[in-house]
């Protein structure tokens, strides 16, 4: 089975057990209460904020795969070569490659206050789960980057870090948690 189908079963099934959860957990936890504080609109702009820069960079890896340039596109369409071949479009993923890690630093900063202004409703299980997923990427992240990190971790790193998988998590989590706390 082709890794491209492998990940959109991956993705029908964390979409599933989200559902399945987000029936359960809408069915026995009270609503939580919006507030309008300060804090809470702030907590609220940084997320707004951060979806956009999460949509960035994901927007990057769509963007590779399209060109068909890096080892994901590689993996998930080994035979497939891009028919564009635009000079703008690759100083553009030239740009979006040197500026992923900065906008990577952002966007888990930014998650990371968001979370803390609008508080984690630990009994909802989708949102602990996006901070890990969140920190996760981050940590693995920092290893990638770190010039004094060991070959093997870097590697490891690499692997973890340089998927769809935690971001597909990490959106329909997000997703199906806000749409319990959203009016």
């Amino acid at each position: 089975m082709s890794y491209i189908k492998k990940l959109l079963l991956f993705t029908a099934f964390i979409v599933a057990m989200s559902v399945f959860y987000f029936i359960y957990a809408y069915t026995q936890f009270p609503p939580l209460p919006e507030r309008e504080t300060l804090l809470e609109e702030t907590g609220e702009a940084l997320g707004e904020a951060g979806l956009w820069l999460l949509i960035f960079i994901y927007g990057r890896t769509t963007m590779k795969i399209l060109l068909g340039q890096g080892s994901i596109a590689r993996r998930l369409l080994p035979e497939y070569s891009s028919p564009v071949n635009m000079p703008v479009l690759n100083q553009l993923l030239a740009w979006l490659n040197r500026t992923h890690v900065y906008f990577g630093i952002t966007a888990v900063v930014v998650i990371l206050m968001h979370i803390i202004l609008m508080g984690l409703p630990m009994h909802i299980l989708f949102f602990p789960a996006v901070l890990g997923l969140v920190l996760w990427q981050a940590i693995f992240g920092i290893f990638l980057s770190w010039r004094y990190s060991p070959k093997e971790l870097k590697q490891f790193s690499y692997l973890v870090h340089a998927q769809f998988v935690s971001g597909i998590m990490i959106g329909v989590f997000a997703y199906f948690g806000h749409l319990l706390i959203d009016d």
